[in-house]
């Protein structure tokens, strides 16, 4: 890959971004959408040895190309048949949340939310109060547990503006570093934690030592008083904020391999 690509969406973008991420050899936990895009995308690049799991039970799953009738190889769903070819393992629900996660063999697990706030906590839970809820969102169903034992979280999210971006979260659903440091700790979680935050402006990550979210690199165009505008707390910026590698034009051709009817991508 030398060349960049000058025709890409702001989803591509995102995608090549989370998929950078992942780093090779590693056993990925990803749900249907960007995170089982980006994490293909990842395997067909430069991370050829890693293990795409799904929750709902599939183990090095392979996404071979549908080369007999043309349709594309990304999965809509969890549970869709095009996860099965190439998987070296089948399990059911309980056993690759209960068994696999608990005992820590995810190196990475990808999530998303409603709302994050400055330490990585996540709701996918309910928006308002649990007396006056405004939204009822659909829940976990596995995110806790990822959040709670993967070796270490990416988070995905769109768009980035401060209803999504808060302070602090209506519930926490899936946890990140709970109240700063040596809160997760404190409550029995003494290893993981999330790592980055893919959203639509660029890419955040968690200070070692406050464990509090900040601004890493910006999209081409984007600023950082732009990103610190679109977060509803008092955002810190890296001394040394960088841009985010645009695409390159193979990364944007696989994602348009896999996503042939620009699903996720929105193109």
């Amino acid at each position: 890959m030398t060349k960049y690509s000058m025709d890409y969406s702001l989803t591509e973008m995102m995608c090549v971004a989370a998929a950078r991420e992942v780093k090779d050899g590693e056993r990925v936990f990803a749900g249907a959408g960007l995170p089982l895009l980006a994490s293909i995308v990842a395997k067909r690049t430069h991370a050829p040895n890693i293990q795409i799991c799904l929750e709902s039970g599939i183990v090095g799953a392979e996404f071979p190309d549908d080369e007999i009738r043309g349709k594309s190889p990304l999965p809509r769903f969890v549970a869709d048949p095009r996860i099965f070819p190439g998987a070296v393992y089948q399990c059911e629900l309980l056993e690759i949340n209960g068994i696999f996660l608990t005992q820590r063999k995810m190196d990475v697990g990808f999530l998303g939310g409603a709302q994050v706030d400055k330490y990585g906590n996540l709701n996918s839970t309910i928006i308002g109060s649990w007396d006056k809820p405004k939204v009822w969102l659909p829940g976990s169903g596995g995110a806790a547990e990822i959040a709670m034992f993967a070796n270490r979280v990416l988070i995905i999210m769109a768009p980035h503006d401060k209803r999504r971006f808060c302070e602090k979260v209506d519930c926490i659903t899936s946890p990140g570093y709970l109240e700063g440091p040596g809160s997760r700790e404190a409550h029995g979680l003494k290893w993981g934690g999330p790592e980055a935050v893919v959203s639509t402006l660029g890419i955040l990550r968690f200070d070692p030592d406050t464990k509090e979210m900040y601004l890493a690199a910006t999209y081409k165009g984007v600023t950082a008083e732009q990103v610190k505008e679109n977060t509803s707390w008092d955002l810190k910026i890296s001394s040394n904020l960088q841009e985010v590698e645009p695409p390159y034009e193979e990364e944007v051709r696989i994602i348009r391999e896999i996503d042939k009817e620009g699903l996720f991508t929105s193109r």
